[in-house]
Parts: C-alpha cells; sequence; structure tokens
C-alpha cells in the first residue's frame, strides 16, 4: 500500500510517500518550504515591486505570509483577498478589513491587477510534479495529513485560549495521542484550516487527519530508544509552536504547548521539568504568550484506560537493543527543526530520529494515524512500520 503523507508546518513542508512493500528506511522524503513561506515569499516580491496582491484561494497557515502582508501594508501597497483567503489571516473578517484588506469575490479577484498569490496549505500537482522529475510512479493509495489549527474562535476569545481549549477536549473524551486523529467527515467546524487542507484533497482516496503536535509525538515514538520506556517526555520543537507530551505509553498524563520562539532554552529545559513534577501552571504559560498547561485527572492515565498498541522492542527481529536511563525519571525525548536549542541542555535529551529521519517524525506519527482510522488497512501498515497490533500485557 502507498500512502502520502504530508506535515504541512511554519518553515517546511515535510513529504513522505510510504510503500508498505518496501522497508519503511527507503520511503521517499522531501523537505520543502512550506506553504505559507511560498506565499510570503510571493507577498514579498509584490512589496518590492510596488505592486498590489491579490490573494485567493482556501484558509491556510498564517505565520511568515501574515507578516508579509502586514509589512506590504505598511509600505502603503493594496492588498486584495477573496473571503475564504482572508481567513487565513484572522477568522473575524471585519478584523481583516481593519488591516487595510479590501474583501473581494473570487470573480473580482480575476479582474484586479497585481501579484496573484492563491492560498492554500496542499499542492498536490507540485508534489506530484516534483515526483515525475524522478520518474517516481505518483499514485498512491491513501493520504495522511497534517497542519496546526488554531480553530475559528469566536470574537474577543483569544485564539491561543481556543487551540488549547480544543487539546483539551480530545484528551478529557479519550486519553491517547491516537485520539487525535480525524477522518475528514469526523472534523469539527471550527478547525477551519485542516477542513480546507482535508477538502483539497478530494474524495478519491482515503484520507486521514492528524495535528502536528501528536503527530510528531506519535512518530518519535517509534524510536527504538524512546519505544523501549514506557513512560517517556516526547517534546516538538517545531518552528513556531513547543508542544510538549508526558506519556505512558500513548496516554497521556500532562502537556503543554507554548511558542517556541517565545521561549528561552532556560524556559524551556524549567517548563519541561516543571511539567514532569506537576508544578507548572497553566497561568504561568498562558501568560508568557504561550497557550497552555493540561494535567490529566487522577485515574484517567492509569490501568483502566484503553491500553496502547506497543512498538516493537529488543525482544522483536531487525530491532535495535535499547538503552537504558541511568535515573527513574522518564526518557526525555526531543524532535522538531528547533531541537538545537536544547542540545546540552539540563534535560540531557535524546534526539529521537524514528526509521532514521528526525525531520518526518510527524509522517510517520500520520501513518500510524492513518492505521488508527482505516483499519481494514491496519496491519498492513503498523506491520511495516514495526508497530505491535496486540494490546499491551
Amino acid at each position: 500500500m502507498r500512502i502520502l503523507a504530508v506535515d504541512m508546518g511554519t518553515g517546511t513542508q515535510d513529504i513522505l510517500l510510504f510503500d508498505s512493500s518496501q522497508p519503511v528506511e527507503n520511503a521517499l522524503q522531501m523537505i520543502m518550504p512550506s506553504a505559507t513561506e511560498i506565499a510570503a515569499g510571493r507577498i514579498r516580491r509584490a512589496t518590492s515591486e510596488g505592486r498590489p496582491v491579490v490573494l485567493s484561494g482556501v484558509t491556510a497557515g498564517g505565520g511568515p505570509c501574515a507578516w508579509a502582508l502586514e509589512r506590504h501594508l505598511e509600505a502603503g501597497l493594496s492588498a486584495f483577498a477573496t473571503p475564504e483567503a482572508a481567513k487565513t489571516f484572522d477568522d473575524d473578517l471585519e478584523a481583516v478589513r481593519r488591516l487595510g484588506v479590501t474583501l473581494i469575490s473570487e470573480d473580482e479577484a480575476a479582474g484586479v491587477e497585481g501579484e496573484r498569490v492563491r492560498l492554500g496549505d496542499l499542492d498536490l500537482d507540485a508534489i506530484g510534479a516534483a515526483l515525475s522529475a524522478f520518474d517516481v510512479d505518483t499514485q498512491f493509495d491513501g493520504l495522511a495529513l497534517g497542519c496546526l489549527d488554531h480553530g475559528a474562535s469566536p470574537p474577543g476569545y483569544s485564539d491561543r485560549l481556543f487551540r488549547f481549549d480544543h487539546l483539551r477536549r480530545v484528551v478529557a473524551a479519550r486519553n491517547d495521542l491516537r485520539a487525535f486523529a480525524y477522518l475528514p467527515q469526523e472534523l469539527p467546524e471550527y478547525l477551519t484550516r485542516a477542513r480546507a487542507l482535508m477538502d483539497a484533497a478530494g474524495p478519491d482516496v482515503p484520507a486521514v487527519f492528524l495535528d502536528t503536535g501528536p503527530a510528531a509525538a506519535l512518530g518519535a515514538l517509534q524510536d527504538p530508544r524512546v519505544a523501549g520506556h514506557d513512560e517517556r517526555l516526547v517534546l516538538n520543537l517545531g518552528n513556531m509552536h513547543a508542544l510538549a507530551f508526558h506519556l505512558r505509553g500513548t496516554r497521556i498524563l500532562s502537556l503543554y504547548e507554548h511558542h517556541t520562539g517565545e521561549l528561552t532554552a532556560g524556559q524551556l529545559v524549567d517548563f519541561t521539568q516543571r511539567l514532569i513534577d506537576g508544578t507548572l501552571a497553566h497561568e504561568e504559560v498562558f501568560g508568557t504568550k504561550g497557550h497552555g498547561v493540561y494535567y490529566l485527572p487522577a485515574g484517567r492515565h492509569g490501568a483502566d484506560a484503553e491500553s496502547a498498541h506497543p512498538i516493537a522492542g529488543e525482544d522483536s527481529p531487525g530491532r535495535e537493543p535499547v538503552e537504558e536511563r541511568a535515573d527513574d525519571g522518564p526518557l526525555i525525548a526531543v524532535t522538531g527543526p528547533q531541537r538545537g536549542r536544547l542540545r546540552g541542555s539540563a534535560l540531557t535529551p535524546y534526539f529521537a530520529v524514528p526509521h532514521g529521519g528526525m525531520m518526518v517524525s510527524g509522517c510517520y506519527g500520520l501513518l500510524w494515524a492513518f492505521a488508527e482510522k482505516h483499519p481494514k488497512h491496519a496491519d498492513e501498515v503498523l506491520d511495516a512500520l514495526g508497530i505491535s497490533t496486540a494490546p499491551a500485557g
């Protein structure tokens, strides 16, 4: 079975073409600029040339393209956007107007002169063209897609808190990293970016959505050393967001989410240590421009919780022996493109490298999510990833 996994981040989009008939290490990989970075570059080009920008398409990731649009408007240049594209910058269209953007229809956009920038997180044509350039068959049997979605928060309500409310809601309903996986028709209405991403995938092949943070964690769990510890702290240091899960198996003991750029290396160490200790306060994280902290109530992560699928460990054929930690605390595993910020820190982190590829950790997590939501393909996918289908005993 061939599955195309695309993990859309702020700086990069990480692409993996998985084939269950081949060793997973042979999966084709591309680390390319993210959709928002591509859009930002086109906006900056318009700014340097003194031309208007005409934004169309769908709701997509902000960050770099939003900052580029702000600089464009500050330069006294015009910007036009269709309503769906405008929601990339704020779910409140009046707020977008206040920025100085003129809202127009798709038909009107076709007649406006300027740099045309079509927003959208998924470009299957571009991926297909890149694969075709190397004579790779572009057909696939499934799609596994990920992005980080703050959600469409109500007017006046913090989008940081709204995002964290979603994380808590999911974990409270089912305490398992895999609970963040959705079939397209299961996505909540308020996850507008995720819904636009899945709509772009089309209805032709089985698909799954998984948030980038849980995707990175599920990917890191496929590293043999991480897999050898039932209790672990997995910290994903993305270009924009830092998300830590204190885990037992795939069950969550606690978590925090922050913005990577708002934290010093010292704060990252302090917040992570205190999450493990249970002394990190939600108000402290939110008050430093982060999202929040959540501790699972007593009993929600004990023996009565749902069993997790274990990763094949040192007793399984083809797996390396697992190195044990000297102390009794959880293994601290770090992944993500900003992981170097903790190199040599007091956390003594282990840099997880699932299947030999750190930058596609999220893609490996997306594959696990695909197996979770498409049971008829589960054994084939999980066997190829080295994940046991038997519950932990």
